[in-house]
């Protein structure tokens, strides 16, 4: 189950060299779930998360994705992006495996994500529709 990420590219967890201001570009002009997004709300987001930036063979950054977790019982994954340039290599489906390996053995219950579109992505490495969504609960504030 594990994917390999694609030849030439590096996936890693150092908050050092995430680019906020590209990934502020991406998800606040081309995703569609975080569309007009501010930079100051990326910026505290990226700081208080588990970052994942995947790197092109000269070391720019192509890719992101970040967790929100307290390391012990549960783990959202969000704001997963490739850069447009760098689509259709397995980009996407090695930021997600790589959540999965970094975050395995640490006893967490569940790993939750939501996509509009990427549902075969994600189910390559292991995640499944929610068993019993109506269980599940949500509570919106305006912002």
């Amino acid at each position: 189950m594990t994917a390999g990420i694609p030849h030439g590219y590096t996936i890693d967890t150092d908050p050092q060299r995430i680019d906020v201001d590209l990934v502020h570009q991406w998800l606040s002009t081309d995703a569609y779930w975080a569309l007009g997004r501010s930079r100051e709300t990326v910026e505290r987001s990226v700081a208080a998360s588990v970052n994942f930036g995947a790197y092109d063979s000269t070391g720019a950054q192509c890719g992101y994705a970040r967790v929100v977790t307290d390391l012990t019982t549960f783990a959202w994954l969000c704001d997963v992006y490739v850069d447009r340039a760098h689509r259709g290599r397995g980009l996407g489906q090695a930021l997600a495996a790589a959540v999965r390996d970094h975050l395995a053995g640490r006893g967490l219950r569940r790993i939750l994500l939501a996509t509009g579109d990427a549902h075969d992505v994600y189910e390559r490495v292991g995640f499944r529709p929610l068993p019993d969504p109506q269980k599940w609960m949500v509570l919106t504030q305006d912002s």
